[in-house]
């Protein structure tokens, strides 16, 4: 099932995607999928091509996982992590499929990151790794954008990775997923830049849920944001950045 948020009326609405079109649902599945089991969708539709998309929701936290590919550590010279490096992202960063990226003016090095996505469904503390995918929503595309000038080697990331408009996600949640071994690629103007495997995890999903609910509650609609391949690089106003991983879509970004 794949589950968008949209504007609709003038409303902010989630509906489920069935081809070309929009099945607009009651509720939210946050709270309609937990109480009911079931997601309790209207008769009406509306088609896809006649909405603006939201980002698929809004998460309290985006807990970032950095350098969880071990080709993106070699690439920039770090050892290979022990144990999962994370940081947060605020809600103001984040933005929609289609929203511009803004590059901030104390920036003159902003980069892409395509990401593979985990949205929480339910309430997490202290979940065990094998029991993970029960607190799962579904997973979607990223963008962890980053001001690379603004990135110490070592040390606080959070400056660099912060700014409104930093965190494009979506275009949708897709629920029907095994995230094991799944492709991702990052298109700058159409030429493949990043390419690599989630099975090239260093921290696999169900590790990062039990790691990351440890230490603090995991809330619905938070997002994990899994990491970057190798192959990240600059982005400069007019340029459009794509995120496309395999059994979801294709996020779509332009820059300015």
């Amino acid at each position: 099932m794949k589950i968008v948020r949209f504007l609709h009326e003038a409303k902010e609405t989630y509906g489920i995607l069935e081809g070309s079109m929009i099945r607009i649902a009651a509720g939210t599945p946050f709270g309609a999928f937990e109480a009911s089991g079931a997601f309790e969708a209207s008769e009406a539709a509306v088609p896809l091509s006649a909405v603006k998309l939201l980002s698929p929701c809004m998460p309290r936290k985006a807990l970032c996982i950095g350098l969880n590919y071990r080709d993106h550590a070699v690439e920039f010279g770090l050892a290979i992590p022990k144990t999962p490096v994370f940081f947060i992202k605020p809600s103001t960063a984040v933005i929609a499929p289609l929203d511009y990226i803004e590059r901030p003016a104390m920036s003159g090095q902003v980069e892409f990151e395509g990401e593979f996505v985990v949205v929480i469904g339910k309430k997490a503390k202290n979940v065990p790794a094998a029991e993970a995918s029960g607190y799962i929503l579904g997973y979607t595309c990223g963008n962890d954008v980053t001001a690379r000038d603004l990135q110490p080697k070592e040390g606080q990331w959070t400056m660099s990775k912060s700014f409104d408009s930093f965190l494009p996600f979506g275009p949708w949640i897709e629920t029907e997923l095994d995230p094991s071994s799944l492709k991702i690629q990052t298109f700058l103007n159409g030429q493949a830049k990043q390419s690599s495997n989630t099975a090239n995890l260093i921290f696999a999903v169900p590790k990062l849920i039990e790691y990351l609910s440890a230490i603090m509650t995991l809330e619905p609609g938070d997002i994990i944001m899994t990491g970057t391949p190798s192959g990240v690089g600059p982005m400069r106003a007019g340029d459009e950045v794509a995120v496309e991983i395999e059994g979801i879509g294709r996020l779509v970004n332009p820059v300015r």
